[in-house]
């Protein structure tokens, strides 16, 4: 993530936590007792278990590098229980094209598309926010085309 301007809601900020506590206290353990059971085999240089223990460990202390960026530098929004407004932390039903799709719009850092959960800095989370139920939003999809979306329901 390039820039530093984390946002992130109540439930996303819980999660970075939780993970960042689980990496820290239980994965660092069980790769630390990987990398001891490796070196028991000998010579460290043709060690193939040792090296992916190794790998694996410096994946996971970087990933703790970012979650700690990230939580530090964050700012956490409240999500307006009575607006009828699209905001971060909304849940949006829309129409597009035909077909119903269902978008929670969050912060950068918790973004995941494939969960339905869009950042509010992509096209379509840019183009939903502050807009009402019954608004024709057009926004450039991910592929470069043109989107009409209907917002049918927005949930906080």
């Amino acid at each position: 993530m390039a820039d530093s301007n984390y946002i992130l809601t109540q439930e996303g900020k819980e999660k970075l936590e939780e993970e960042l506590h689980y990496l820290e206290n239980e994965k660092r353990a069980e790769i630390g007792e990987r990398i001891k059971v490796a070196r028991e085999f000998g010579d460290i240089s043709e060690n193939s278990e040792y090296d992916d223990a190794k790998n694996e460990q410096g994946m996971m202390e970087a990933r703790i590098a970012e979650i700690s960026r990230i939580l530090s530098e964050a700012t956490v929004v409240n999500t307006p229980k009575r607006s009828n407004k699209v905001n971060i932390g909304s849940t949006v039903t829309v129409n597009m094209g035909g077909r119903e799709r269902v978008f929670a719009i969050v912060g950068g850092a918790e973004s995941d598309v494939a969960s339905g959960k869009i950042s509010n800095e992509s096209p379509v989370g840019a183009a939903l926010l502050g807009h009402k139920k019954g608004d024709t939003i057009e926004a450039t999809g991910p592929t470069g085309k043109d989107i009409t979306m209907e917002i049918l329901k927005i949930e906080h």
